[in-house]
């Protein structure tokens, strides 16, 4: 610094209008980054020798632990790698849910999450690792052929839900672990951490994986346990998905899906796909998301049916789709999502409307008797955050005509407009009044009031007041919505203005039954509200991935 900038300030001079003060605190400014720069560099200086003398006690045992750089992970196969090539190249890894007795004295690679750390001492601490919903309990205990005390203290900082690698040997304690599912130990002689968490997250795991009972319980003893709210829950999802409960429902519905899959194949069915993308509406009404589409109007399709009719028209003769469905609902209740995922059916009908209902019997009791059979342990997982009593269903499901339910209704004191639809808490009742008197929580309601049906639904020749067409319930809840379908094309036009629908915007749907088609029926299902259903769940969010409702479009 110059002798100019030192000189000491006027005081007669206004701050602003003293240069010689502008440059001293210009210069300072520059000193002081100076000075920063040599303190960094004397830390990290400091730091290095401090490492180099751990490295050097440690001597190879410092091997065994650490933070494994990026580069290394890009290069596992390749000589130059470091600790962490060298310690898992040519090991099999082993799914934490596979560690059992069977595997003990022998030597496992295993990867997940730090899900908790217990340190005793510093020459012992304890992680439970978690990988999909599985936990074991691993021991770091100091060793003179393995682990030091730097590696013990290395594994007692690690963040939560970091992901580490660890090798080790499988022990079988003589007690029973009450903080892991595996009822084994694993014996730890090397641990990297390949990714870190941040040290404070937003929700914890254990919290999110506590159940109302618990809370409750600890209430009642003067404990104060953390509840994770729903919007939390959603607004932190990549967390929360992470419980047991959660892994366990959305294995659950890929097991729906799947079940869904090769059901209707062995049926001869075949899967299409058709657009999201649509010039009018699917289903009528207003509840439609519109778009522009280079420069016509367009809107997302609130369900495959017209496509899946059009296909039925192109001689498939069954088709099936997994697909997203739109609807723009402001609907703000426990069982409504503005998209959701269709598992959707039509097929060519032979004599009569019950064909179709036929196909939906026993597509559902076969997806029941699979879940219970596959998902043993999925259903227990959830049932340990959100208890519930299993589905009860009979192999020949109840099929209920409409005027039947009405008539339970009316019986039990509640009126009920034999020509209009149900609304929640008469469908509830109704569902309650069945669970009763037959014993299942699975039923069929068919033959409904023709005004409450789409245009594209078969109206009933016995009756134009009711049509072919059915529901289906899960515990008082609807699932399905079926039916036969107009396949004249006169009369769809007809029904369309009726509803409100502009025919121009579905002209080629309309014109694809001027070529010839078969009578054909199909029908819808949420599979959201499958799987809400079936385990008994009070919110369609909790088994929507990333829910979108009229609130929420993210994350």
């Amino acid at each position: 610094m110059s002798s100019e900038s030192e000189a000491p300030v006027s005081a007669t001079l206004p701050e602003e209008e003293d240069p010689s003060k502008s440059i001293s605190k210009k210069a300072a400014k520059k000193e002081a980054a100076k000075q920063e720069k040599l303190r960094r560099r004397q830390e990290a200086a400091a730091a290095t020798a401090v490492s180099s003398l751990s490295v050097e006690e440690e001597g190879p045992l410092a091997n065994n632990y650490g933070d494994v750089p990026l580069y290394e992970l890009q290069s596992a196969n390749k000589p130059e790698g470091g600790n962490w090539t060298e310690a898992v190249n040519g090991k099999e890894w082993t799914k934490v849910g596979e560690l059992t007795e069977s595997l003990k004295d022998q030597e496992v690679l295993i990867r997940g999450r730090v899900h908790t750390t217990r340190p005793v001492s510093s020459k012992l601490t304890f992680v439970v690792l978690r990988q999909s919903g599985f936990t074991v309990q691993c021991v770091v205990s100091q060793k003179p052929d393995s682990v030091t005390k730097q590696m013990v203290k290395f594994v007692s900082s690690l963040n939560r839900e970091s992901f580490v690698d660890i090798v080790g040997i499988v022990s079988v304690p003589g007690v029973s672990i009450k903080g892991a599912s595996q009822q084994v130990e694993v014996q730890v002689r090397k641990l990297y951490c390949i990714s870190k968490a941040v040290p404070n997250l937003p929700i914890n795991i254990e919290d999110a994986a506590r159940s109302e009972i618990e809370i409750e319980k600890a209430l009642q003893e003067g404990e104060q346990l953390v509840r994770v709210n729903q919007d939390t829950r959603l607004n932190y999802r990549v967390l929360d998905i992470r419980t047991p409960a959660n892994q366990a429902i959305f294995r659950i519905q890929s097991w729906v899906g799947a079940i869904f899959r090769e059901f209707l194949l062995a049926e001869d069915f075949v899967e299409i796909h058709t657009p999201k993308l649509i010039g009018g509406s699917s289903e009528g009404g207003s509840a439609v998301f519109k778009l522009d589409y280079k420069g016509q109007p367009a809107c997302l399709a609130q369900s495959p049916q017209l496509h899946k009719q059009m296909s039925i028209c192109g001689d498939f003769r069954r088709v099936f789709e997994i697909g997203p469905v739109f609807r723009a609902e402001d609907s703000y209740t426990h069982r409504h999502l503005c998209e959701f995922t269709g598992l959707d059916v039509e097929m060519e009908i032979n004599k009569h409307y019950s064909e179709v209902m036929d196909i939906v019997e026993r597509l559902f009791v076969t997806i029941f008797d699979k879940l219970n059979e596959k998902c043993k342990k999925e259903l227990e997982a959830v049932g340990k955050q959100y208890p519930f009593e299993p589905l009860k269903y009979n192999k020949d499901t109840l099929r209920l005509k409409f005027e039947e339910g009405v008539q339970m209704l009316k019986e039990a004191g509640v009126e009920i407009d034999p020509h209009g639809d149900l609304n929640t808490e008469s469908e509830r009742k109704l569902g309650q009044l069945v669970s009763e008197k037959y014993g299942t929580d699975f039923y069929i309601l068919h033959y409904y009031p023709s005004n409450v049906r789409p245009f594209y639904t078969m109206i009933s020749h016995e009756n134009p007041l009711y049509s072919n067409s059915f529901d289906v319930f899960i515990r008082g809840e609807e699932i399905i919505s079926g039916a036969q379908r107009v396949h004249v094309p006169e009369v769809l036009e007809e029904r369309a203005q009726a509803c409100g629908i502009d025919v121009k915007t579905i002209s080629t749907y309309i014109d694809s039954f001027r070529y010839g088609a078969p009578p054909h029926g199909g029908f819808g299902v949420g599979l959201e509200r499958v799987i809400m259903l079936f385990c008994g769940l009070n919110n369609i969010r909790k088994t929507s991935l990333y829910p979108r409702d009229p609130l929420r479009i993210a994350p």
